[in-house]
């Protein structure tokens, strides 16, 4: 059985100042920080202690700290992987959500919507971002380890969905799963059928702000 867990960053910087993402490179605040923590810790629970483990995760400085909190936790030193960055929001990044929100073209109902223009200049299509995250996680699976952990962003996750299951890159215009800062989604195949499964997709549960929610 191999598992691959993904989590999601916690709370960074840009989410509390209500600036862009994407490839602005905000950091963990103090919340977030104590969350990767109990991410670290979560994650200790469910992989065994003598298993080999791999991590993975994107460059930026939020899932970098996410990350470090996780290998610290497992014994294992994370490999950096810029294909597995958020969308890039072009000259968006790290301006306030309002003045994105201002100037968004959203995508059509129907139509081309993977390599639609959102009309924000250096911004990424929704065909590119998944043409990277599909490359990265290509590449994570193709290591024989049974316990992975990619840590990624929240745009960035529908796609390593996506991916897990095979959508075709060209179909995957309409996918959409949406995660918790913080989240852990656990996903499994399986020997015999090499099935891939959505075992759990979102868990918030070890998450100290939302313990009771």
């Amino acid at each position: 059985m191999r598992t691959l867990y993904v989590v999601t960053h916690p709370e960074a910087t840009h989410h509390v100042e209500r600036l862009v993402g994407g490839w602005y490179d905000s950091e963990l605040t103090p919340a977030g920080l104590r969350a990767a923590d109990s991410i670290a810790a979560e994650l200790r629970t469910r992989v065994p202690h003598d298993a080999d483990i791999e991590v993975f995760s994107s460059d930026l400085r939020r899932t970098a700290q996410t990350a470090e909190a996780i290998g610290v936790t497992l014994g294992v030193r994370p490999v950096l992987d810029e294909r597995l960055r958020e969308k890039s929001y072009g000259e968006a990044g790290g301006r306030p959500q309002q003045w994105l929100d201002d100037r968004f073209v959203p995508p059509p109902a129907v139509g081309e919507r993977m390599w639609h223009d959102e009309g924000i200049s250096g911004a990424e299509t929704k065909g590119a971002l998944a043409h990277r995250i599909y490359a990265a996680l290509d590449s994570v699976l193709t290591s024989t380890c049974r316990h992975q952990i990619i840590v990624t962003h929240g745009g960035a996750l529908t796609f390593v969905m996506a991916a897990w299951i095979m959508i075709p890159l060209e179909s995957a215009g309409y996918a959409n799963f949406r995660a918790t800062s913080g989240g852990i989604t656990e996903l499994r195949e399986d020997d015999f059928f090499h099935n891939r499964q959505v075992f759990r997709l979102d868990d918030t549960h070890h998450l100290p702000h939302l313990r009771g929610a």
